[in-house]
């Protein structure tokens, strides 16, 4: 009975490992050409 639990609980860390690495690397961009984009827009001071 124990083991039972024990592989589940395997199993269940093994598919929350695999599902976190889903996803696209890198940093987030944001979409358009880059003379096109105005965020990240500095204000001006007072």
């Amino acid at each position: 009975m124990r083991g039972a639990g024990l592989r589940g609980a395997l199993v269940l860390m093994a598919a929350a490992l695999l599902l976190a690495a889903c996803g696209r690397p890198g940093p987030i961009r944001p979409p358009g050409p880059q003379e096109e984009i105005t965020y990240p827009r500095s204000y001006p001071s007072r």
